[in-house]
């Protein structure tokens, strides 16, 4: 596990751990970097790997030495049933305080965010504050994030390199997936294989993130994660008003959509648009008992609002859409079934509002490629 934190004043890289609540067995040592963003600098940004970890156990630890905080958290189980929590464009509204209450009370064991996190929009001391926000759930548990739009944060001439903050607050485990870039990856974790993919950088074909996501598909092992979960930010498929034509959706998936297909991945997560949207398992357009299935699950609570206008619905594809904030819940059960709800947040109460259960395309014998 990799715990990252900020001091406002240089500190030691170190993570002290271990089994019982104060009794630190174990310690670690990492890196610390800070930038700068115009007027703006940052703290001390410490990033340290500790473990090897027991699964499905809790640790207690504190960082820099710092007697007054000490944190704990749960490592993921090694087996399935496993659960995740996946919200997108979170922000840090009243909207996204009642979503992280909802969430603290579910007894997940990861969390997915594919994109849109603290909506700082070059204002970087809104990292800071997001920071301070989720602290307490994701102290405790594992987040596994990618980028979305409101993480380039590219200004012309005067700060020309995009992801500046996000790669340097919120460093995820690419390298070990053979990924020269924090804007995609992925890992292994129970019997799922998650793909976090980059809908901001560069994914034509003769792209590295294609070269890669190619290779990463072909070594998975289905014997070992029969599941396959991918998120980007921008949907493949939409249909809301907001977000229509744009290149990160249309492209990528013209690129890319084959790809997951052939490797049989079982569902898409997206965000980017405000609202929640479920399709069946789809592939080019039209409905295909072998495709994943897309969800659109951006509906979090940042500061825009809520995208309330649809188009008429696809025939077939679009099978429950809903604008209003919330989270999702995946909870794969086994090798072949997993459950899928959305939690609605309906004055201030998290409500489940759409569940299904899914089967594998692993366990169909009708997919095998």
């Amino acid at each position: 596990m990799r715990i990252s934190w900020i001091t406002q004043s240089s500190a030691p890289s170190v993570v002290e751990y271990g089994t019982s609540a104060g009794a630190y067995t174990e310690s670690a040592t990492g890196t610390s970097s800070s930038y700068r963003y115009l007027v703006y600098k940052s703290g001390q940004i410490h990033h340290v790997v500790i473990g090897p970890l027991d699964p499905n156990t809790a640790y207690y630890y504190r960082c820099s030495s710092d007697s007054t905080r000490q944190f704990s958290l749960k490592t993921p189980p090694a087996h399935l049933p496993i659960k995740f929590t996946v919200v997108g464009d979170l922000g840090q509204t009243g909207w996204t305080n009642s979503t992280l209450q909802h969430i603290a009370q579910s007894n997940y064991d990861m969390l997915l965010l594919p994109g849109d996190l603290a909506y700082a929009d070059f204002v970087q001391p809104l990292w800071d504050s997001f920071g301070r926000l989720v602290e307490p759930l994701a102290s405790q548990r594992p987040w596994m994030v990618t980028q979305g739009n409101h993480e380039v944060e590219k200004i012309p001439i005067i700060h020309p390199t995009p992801f500046t903050a996000y790669n340097a607050r919120w460093r995820m485990p690419f390298e070990e997936s053979g990924s020269t870039s924090n804007l995609y990856y992925s890992f292994d974790v129970a019997g799922v294989h998650i793909i976090m993919l980059g809908s901001y950088t560069d994914f034509d074909p003769d792209s590295d993130q294609f070269k890669w996501l190619q290779g990463d598909l072909g070594n998975i092992d289905r014997g070992k994660t029969p599941w396959i979960v991918a998120l980007i930010h921008a949907p493949w498929y939409n249909t809301n008003t907001d977000h229509q034509g744009e290149p990160e959706s249309d492209l990528m998936k013209q690129h890319m959509e084959v790809l997951l297909y052939k490797a049989r991945v079982d569902i898409v997560f997206a965000g980017h648009v405000h609202a929640y949207e479920r399709f069946t398992r789809v592939y080019n357009g039209q409905a295909d008992n072998c495709g994943p299935i897309h969800i659109t699950i951006g509906d979090g609570g940042n500061r825009e609002g809520l995208a309330k206008r649809y188009m008429d619905p696809i025939a077939g594809i679009s099978v429950f859409r809903e604008a209003s904030f919330g989270h999702g819940q995946l909870e794969v059960v086994n090798a072949t079934d997993a459950v899928w709800t959305w939690h609605r947040n309906d004055d201030d109460v998290s409500v489940v509002s759409d569940t299904v259960w899914l089967r594998s395309l692993s366990s169909n014998p009708a997919c095998k490629s």
